[in-house]
């Protein structure tokens, strides 16, 4: 077999093995601990140590000999058209602990199976049927073609689109459900997007300066680029795997590919998953606001149940024997307020009420924040600055 590597393709190559390495063990992951979001971004691993192969192995001599150069024609490795679904349906997967794949979502690959079909024609044709290049008689990869890159680009930002959508989504329904949503906000979501975002302009700006796209010397460093921020999404994503405790309806969200209605803060919150049985249809008006409204200042301010650092609005249905989506639309129509913020705002009076009490002398603020019920100094700052227009330490100095 031809090894006849330089510096360029033994870069490449360096990414490759460790992106094929990083694959196995998400997959090992996946099986272990059954995280399907794992097993996405385990496949998107190896989709993109493929799509490197064509300037890895073509920059150590492959596609000048045979049998190599038959080999890098009839092999597809360029699968620009699954790139985009794997990392929407990792985002689905990461976000949303009850997500399941499901039999309408093999659309989102028809077009990915459609070019397999056509490379196999290709082959079949050339190698099968006439026995000489009919396809291939211009020597260039179809993989390369400028129709299928341009395309394989309006995929991939489609599907970027698609799964920013789906973490925004998620995103609004944790501050609905939870009052530790700043600590579900999965940064590590924004940072592999953002990943994923600057391949796209990568690779517009490669596109723009340099249109033929089978320029090998001087597309090179696009697929340097693009090998370091995979090489980014692969490894941190296996060291920043999400065990999240939030389970919505898997019909949640409505694929962003096929439009979605928009709906108020009050209609979203009727999707949130309950953990108690259903209730008969809950309206605005067969809703006793009051009655409600009454049971829950008990709950929070006799019960102290804001104290409870992981408080789910389940939590308080349970406690109340009702169903979440009264609860929801009670603290949005009576409070002004989603969830996350009306319990924060009893954290942040309790721990006020501590710092008057000059409990800071025996303890920290922190220490303080979290007997209140916070459970990270980044949300306990941010949440009293949004109520008090100060910091807690500029609160404390005025004591």
């Amino acid at each position: 077999m031809l090894f006849n590597f330089g510096p360029r393709s033994s870069i490449l190559l360096i990414f490759f093995f460790h992106g094929v390495v990083f694959a196995y063990l998400l997959f090992k992951k996946s099986l272990q601990y059954k995280q399907f979001s794992s097993k996405w971004l385990g496949g998107f691993a190896l989709l993109c140590c493929l799509y490197i192969c064509p300037w890895m192995l073509g920059h150590a001599g492959w596609y000048a000999n045979q049998p190599y150069r038959n080999i890098l024609f009839y092999i597809p490795t360029q699968q620009v058209f699954l790139l985009g679904p794997f990392i929407y349906f990792y985002t689905q997967s990461l976000l949303n602990n009850s997500f399941r794949f499901r039999k309408k979502d093999w659309l989102h690959f028809i077009p990915g199976f459609l070019y397999l079909i056509y490379s196999l024609v290709v082959f079949l044709t050339d190698m099968v049927v006439l026995k000489e290049y009919y396809f291939y008689e211009n020597g260039r990869d179809k993989d390369l073609a400028a129709w299928y890159q341009l395309a394989g680009l309006g995929s991939m930002s489609i599907y970027f689109l698609a799964s920013l959508r789906v973490y925004n989504h998620y995103k609004k329904l944790t501050y609905l459900e939870l009052s530790f949503a700043d600590q579900v906000q999965f940064t590590w979501v924004k940072r592999y997007l953002w990943a994923f975002v600057l391949m796209l302009l990568f690779r517009v700006t490669f596109l723009l300066i340099y249109p033929n796209w089978g320029s090998f010397p001087k597309k090179w460093w696009y697929y340097l680029f693009f090998a370091l921020l995979f090489y980014y999404i692969t490894i941190s994503g296996y060291a920043n795997t999400i065990r999240s405790n939030i389970y919505f309806d898997s019909d949640e969200p409505e694929d962003p590919l096929q439009g979605e209605s928009e709906n108020e803060d009050s209609e979203t919150s009727e999707k949130i998953v309950e953990s108690i049985p259903e209730t008969p249809k809950i309206t605005s008006e067969n809703i006793d606001y009051q009655y409600w409204k009454q049971k829950v200042l008990t709950l929070m301010e006799a019960d102290e149940l804001y104290k409870n650092q992981l408080l789910k609005i389940t939590d308080v249905a349970e406690a109340l024997e009702t169903n979440a989506r009264v609860i929801s639309r009670m603290i949005n129509q009576e409070f002004e307020m989603n969830f996350n913020d009306f319990v924060n705002h009893y954290r942040v009076q309790a721990v006020k009420e501590q710092i008057d009490q000059k409990a800071y002398e025996s303890y920290t603020l922190l220490g303080i924040a979290m007997e209140c019920g916070f459970n990270s100094k980044t949300t306990f700052n941010r949440a009293f600055k949004k109520f008090l227009d100060m910091s807690p330490r500029a609160y404390l100095n005025q004591q």
